[in-house]
């Protein structure tokens, strides 16, 4: 018969409805952001009504994204390596050691800019998430303040558009010429970037092994549809008021707000997420080259260093926080999260060897 220990592990755990401490970071950070938008726009004076379902699309994207950041923080492993990466970056007696200026340009051009522990994966890859990226975030760049009423132009005098930023005008644009032909082009270009790359990301998910074993339609194959669809819907109003004369302009500017609230809407729960954990990683960088560079934990088994004490005693920490306990049953010697991967197996052989009776077949 089962004890009602064992009962207990195997019962199902049920998941609390809502995390009310996200819910409440998510609704502080959508009420902020009206609240910038509205003051931004001049209280909505420069506020286009046409893209107000953008805008509540971005409200509910800002509460989505800020809710699952605020769950995922509070996971005690995660929330142990942010802590320890602030803390690292913020510390000024840890910067001679770990070199910070040098160590934060690498970690933001390694882990943002050129990302290029994707180009390790393969060169195909690593072009395709490129395209997609920098296609997206030009996109972001020109949209969201459009959409916000924080930036809109106005006609000057002779052939010049007026850029004005909360209300106050910060230059002009020659309506001819490169400079105004890549502002007022910028959306066209993106979607030039990620349909590409989005194309390229689908051609490795039909043909690598790897990929296809793996993947599942909601979590790697919708992200790419969703970015397809808004490239595509976005290049066909392109198409209709530069060759055809805005016909059915109208109707394709409907089908691209739809993708584009969709995709909004999606991105909180999605793959797509991992834009805004992305950042993370940097301080994650801090945090190891902190434990390379500090301490040694060493193993009382073989008595040879295998780790940053740093880590080891985080580890420790966040396995008790968890529930799991490693500690020796006689109450006496090292815990087992504290010995090596090598120190285990030499004491997982001298157990065989004791239950064995000392002999060997």
């Amino acid at each position: 018969m089962i004890d009602g220990t064992v009962q207990a592990i195997l019962a199902p755990q049920r998941a609390p409805l809502a995390h009310w401490g996200a819910v409440r970071n998510g609704t502080v950070a959508a009420a902020a952001l009206a609240a910038l938008i509205v003051l931004g726009s001049r209280d909505l004076a420069d506020f286009d009504s046409a893209l107000v379902g953008y805008t509540f699309a971005c409200l509910f994207m800002t509460f989505g994204v800020v809710y699952r950041y605020s769950v995922w923080l509070s996971k005690p492993p995660t929330r142990k390596f942010w802590v320890r990466g602030v803390e690292v970056l913020f510390s000024p007696r840890r910067w001679p050691r770990i070199r910070r200026p040098t160590l934060v340009v690498k970690a933001l051009w390694s882990k943002i800019i050129a990302q290029d522990f994707i180009l390790r994966r393969g060169l195909t890859r690593w072009i395709a998430h490129m395209l997609i990226a920098w296609g997206c975030a030009l996109a972001a760049a020109v949209t969201f303040p459009l959409v916000f009423g924080w930036l809109h132009f106005e006609s000057g005098a002779g052939a010049v558009y007026r850029v004005v930023l909360f209300g106050y005008p910060v230059s002009e644009i020659p309506v001819h010429g490169v400079v105004g032909w890549a502002v007022f082009h910028a959306l066209v270009v993106s979607g030039l970037m990620v349909m590409p790359g989005v194309m390229l990301a689908m051609l490795r998910r039909m043909r690598e092994g790897g990929a296809l074993a793996a993947q599942r339609f909601e979590r790697d194959l919708l992200p790419l549809l969703l970015l397809f669809a808004v490239s595509a819907s976005g290049l066909l109003l392109w198409v209709s008021y530069e060759w055809l004369h805005g016909y059915f302009y109208g109707a394709l500017a409907q089908l691209h707000a739809l993708t584009v609230i969709v995709t909004l809407v999606y991105l909180p729960f999605g793959k797509l997420f991992h834009v805004f954990q992305r950042p993370a990683s940097v301080g994650v960088t801090f945090y190891k080259e902190a434990g390379d560079r500090g301490e040694k934990a060493v193993c009382p088994v073989t008595r040879e260093a295998f780790a940053a004490k740093l880590q080891t005693d985080d580890l420790k920490g966040v396995l008790e926080e968890v529930g799991f306990d490693y500690a020796a049953r006689t109450g006496t010697g090292p815990a087992w999260s504290e010995i090596s991967p090598r120190g285990r197996r030499m004491l997982i052989g001298r157990a065989h060897h004791r239950a064995r009776g000392g002999r060997f077949s």
